[in-house]
């Protein structure tokens, strides 16, 4: 049996993961290895790696690392050639680095505003941009960015400058998708809700919940309609189809992989 992206090289950023279990990185990572993609794994920290290799390699997956800050055009330039030189080409990218800070309108300091919108849009901007020329040279390619219920509506806490971040993602994407539609390049957004990543446990709960990690899991299940929380895998499995041929007259278009929760009106 083949697998669904058997022959495809995919850029994969934010591969590392902060905790033990299933975050989006890790799982995209290993689901697109087990469906027959060579991965290019790509972190700011190589610990953080060193669980998703493992789980690739174990799987039977190709997958290669590389350390770089993607708020840094010279170092994403240098990435993406170190991937066509590795590889040759790069058919896939997943753009999945990101992460809240809280603060509202008012109490939001200006530094921190600037650090979420490089961290969570600009990353985003600047791996697109240098991959896209590669995707047109060879006639087409798949990009889908992750972005978050936080960008569509309010998910329980001020956070305004990851929301708007997460929300600008989405458009990013529409736009990107028409205007590269005509050369082969399909853009598409996962937009994953209130799961259980190990981010819950090692960031979260002490940002939100004065480390009450419990207090934490069951103020987000009680938002889910479905009556219990998904983890990466589930953001993966939408990221692989968007990824996959499967998708192919799919573009400028998002999934929400929230249980229901965007859906409700409380």
């Amino acid at each position: 049996m083949t697998g669904r992206l058997d022959g495809k090289i995919a850029i994969i950023t934010g591969a590392g993961c902060v905790g033990t279990g299933w975050g989006n990185g890790r799982a995209a990572c290993v689901r697109f290895a087990q469906e027959g993609a060579r991965v290019f794994a790509v972190d700011l920290r190589a610990e953080t790696m060193e669980e998703t290799l493992r789980l690739v390699r174990e799987a039977g997956g190709e997958i290669e690392p590389y350390l770089c800050d993607v708020t840094d055009a010279a170092a994403v330039e240098a990435m993406v050639a170190a991937c066509i030189a590795r590889f040759g080409r790069v058919d896939v990218l997943v753009n999945n680095v990101g992460g809240s800070a809280k603060g509202g309108a008012v109490d939001l300091s200006e530094a921190d505003w600037d650090r979420q919108l490089d961290f969570n849009l600009k990353s985003v901007f600047l791996t697109c941009k240098s991959v896209l020329p590669h995707m047109v040279a060879q006639g087409g390619g798949a990009i889908v960015n992750t972005s978050s219920t936080s960008g569509l509506r309010w998910t329980g806490a001020a956070q305004v400058a990851y929301a708007a971040a997460k929300s600008a993602i989405i458009q990013f994407s529409k736009v990107t998708a028409v205007e590269f539609a005509p050369k082969g390049v399909r853009v598409n957004t996962v937009v994953p809700g209130q799961l259980h990543t190990p981010m819950v446990e090692t960031r979260l709960a002490g940002q939100r919940a004065g480390g009450d990690v419990e207090a934490l899991l069951a103020a987000r299940l009680r938002r889910i309609p479905l009556g219990w929380m998904g983890d990466g895998r589930d953001t993966a499995n939408a990221a692989l189809f968007l990824a996959s041929d499967e998708a192919r007259f799919v573009t400028g278009t998002e999934i929400v992989v929230d249980g229901g929760m965007s859906a409700r009106c409380d």
